[in-house]
């Protein structure tokens, strides 16, 4: 009797292991299975941020500051995954910018003097630039600001005078002028603020900082409820054409993609679309 109770507690014990182990087992495929799911879910989710836009960077004279943000807006409604990189000041500072090893990929200036300059160190290629806008330069005053002040000829009746500065294409075409009228001694000993782009000159006569300043036709009417134009400067007065050239820089950093890219936008840049939109900012 005695050894018969033995063996069934032997049998009861074996049991009781037997069902411990599937358990176990059970467990271990649940915690398996878990483990390759998450793992799934996570090469699916890093697949999709993987997926990123192409930027490229375009370099442009401050005075196209206001019209090329909208100019990006019109391109990337077909273009959403292309991401447009502005970088905005005097296109002398652009121009060394690029020599100095700058990424841009595209470079728009406001004068061929600059563009010019960059074909020549082999840093643009000729034949991937167009000359694309027309512009003026103009005479200004704040609105409502007193001064004797009717043309560039007698610009020296003024108590003092805002000014870009000799690298910037604006002030270059004040220069110009001030030479072929004969009056750059006295201009040069007038009471200037020198601005270092045309978008500082244009802020010191609409904040009444200055009683006149010289800056290009677009710019007086981006801002047109602050500065009224005095004059326009003739073709004979500038002894030029005020011409903004675009063009492709050999960007050597940039991927197939970008390059790509930059052309395109390049060639956007070129419709009748974008026309349409320079037009309404004021250029030709």
């Amino acid at each position: 009797m005695k050894k018969k109770a033995i063996t069934i507690m032997m049998s009861l014990f074996l049991l009781f292991l037997m069902l411990s182990g599937c358990g176990t087992s059970n467990e271990s495929d649940t915690m398996n299975e878990s483990d390759t799911t998450n793992e799934s879910d996570t090469t699916n989710e890093s697949d999709t941020t993987n997926e990123s836009d192409t930027t490229i960077y375009v370099f442009t004279a401050a005075s196209l500051s206001n019209v090329m943000e909208e100019i990006a807006e019109l391109y990337n409604d077909t273009n959403p995954n292309v991401n447009i990189i502005y970088n905005a000041d005097s296109s002398g500072t652009l121009q060394t910018q690029i020599e100095e090893g700058a990424k841009c990929d595209i470079f728009f200036s406001a004068s061929v003097k600059q563009m010019d300059a960059l074909i020549e160190g082999s840093y643009v290629d000729k034949e991937n630039v167009t000359d694309l806008l027309e512009n003026k330069v103009v005479l200004i005053k704040p609105i409502g600001g007193e001064t004797a002040v009717t043309g560039f000829e007698n610009i020296t009746e003024a108590a003092n005078l805002a000014l870009a500065g000799e690298d910037v294409p604006a002030g270059q075409y004040a220069r110009k002028i001030f030479e072929n009228l004969g009056i750059t001694d006295q201009v040069m000993a007038m009471e200037i603020n020198e601005g270092a782009n045309v978008t500082a000159v244009l802020a010191a006569v609409s904040e009444k900082s200055n009683e006149i300043g010289i800056v290009y036709a677009t710019d007086a009417m981006s801002v047109k409820d602050s500065v009224e134009v005095i004059a326009e400067a003739t073709e004979t007065e500038v002894g030029e054409k005020v011409i903004y050239p675009v063009g492709l820089v050999n960007n050597e950093q940039a991927a197939s993609e970008e390059a790509a890219a930059a052309q395109d936008f390049y060639e956007f840049l070129q419709t009748e679309a974008a026309a349409e939109v320079f037009e309404n900012y004021g250029f030709k």
